[in-house]
């Protein structure tokens, strides 16, 4: 059952409230396609951007960050310093083969001689701002999962998460049972998913179906809205997912999926279920529910019951994708 709230539609046209986002991301290319997706979107306002550790190191992706908002005219967007490493006290992995050595594919943003960002509680006064703030988390969760730690009041105002992260039974994309976000900092994403309240969660098992295809790609570049769109989604398909997974038609975008999610509608369905990380061991990251057809479920720990993605509608994903990123009808 679908329990995302229904969007009314009249003619072509959504009605419905920009919904107020507060950003946590380690921004390579998919977080970029997502952050590209809610500028365009007529649902979706960003009002702040936690910057960390992830796919490069916090020092790049607040780097990235800035370049991007500077492209698209949105500077006043109050970025913040989030984790420069994981809860576990482990050295970060970065993955400069998937996107690209700073994170962005082909594209170098220009050095920014600015201090080094340690602004992470200015969050704060973001959060007690906005009484129904959404908080959207597409990287490592360790600077999220910190709010939940030292401001635990503070973070019962959030009206709901949308997290991409976990794969349920499924492979993972690092190990053969755990996805990048919950194996890079398990201890963060079993917090998490202890504390937060309202989750919707979009693991590999779903993402890895919102492909974008070349195709799609050239459509979208022709109507001259965004110029990063193609370079950075052509890297992503052609020296990662092209070469990682034979046969597949295109790159997935795992984070902007998880960002339309936020203008609901029916494009997921979702089942309910608590949710463990395995944080040790040769399992480590692997993400656990309640799957089993059982009248006595287990009750991990008492911890809250999320809404986790288990399908997709890809020909609604493709003329939401489409539509919102090409300003077109589809």
């Amino acid at each position: 059952m679908n329990i995302l709230v229904s969007i009314e539609w009249k003619g072509n046209e959504v009605w419905n409230l920009r919904k107020k986002v507060l950003f946590f991301g380690d921004v390579g290319i998919d977080d970029t396609i997502a952050l590209m997706y809610a500028y365009f979107s007529n649902h979706i306002d960003v009002i702040g951007i936690v910057a960390s550790y992830g796919n490069v190191s916090k020092k790049q992706t607040t780097r990235n960050v800035r370049y991007l908002l500077e492209k698209v005219g949105r500077s006043d967007i109050p970025v913040m310093g989030g984790a420069e490493k994981p809860m576990t006290g482990e050295v970060p992995v970065f993955y400069p083969d998937v996107h690209g050595p700073q994170g962005l594919g082909p594209i170098s943003p220009p050095p920014v001689d600015a201090q080094p960002l340690e602004n992470f509680f200015e969050v704060i006064g973001i959060i007690e701002k906005y009484s129904d703030l959404i908080i959207v988390n597409v990287g490592r969760m360790t600077s999220l999962a910190t709010l939940f730690l030292l401001y635990p009041d503070t973070m019962k105002s959030i009206k709901s998460y949308y997290i991409m992260g976990g794969a349920f039974n499924v492979p993972g994309n690092v190990t053969p049972s755990a996805e990048a976000n919950f194996y890079a900092d398990p201890v963060a994403a079993n917090i998490v998913m202890k504390y937060a309240e309202n989750v919707f969660l979009y693991p590999l098992n779903v993402t890895q179906n919102a492909i974008v295809t070349p195709g799609m790609v050239n459509y979208i570049n022709r109507k001259d809205r965004t110029q990063l769109l193609k370079p950075l989604l052509d890297y992503y398909y052609e020296e990662f997912y092209k070469k990682k997974v034979p046969g597949i038609e295109g790159a997935p975008v795992h984070d902007a999926l998880t960002m339309m999610g936020v203008e609901g509608g029916t494009m997921c369905e979702f089942y309910r279920t608590a949710v463990a990380v395995e944080i040790t061991g040769a399992a480590r990251g692997l993400s656990i529910g309640e799957f089993r057809n059982t009248d006595e479920p287990h009750d991990f720990d008492g911890r809250p019951i999320q809404s986790v993605a288990i399908s997709l509608d890809y020909l609604l994903f493709y003329k939401t994708f489409m539509g919102t990123m090409s300003g077109e009808v589809f």
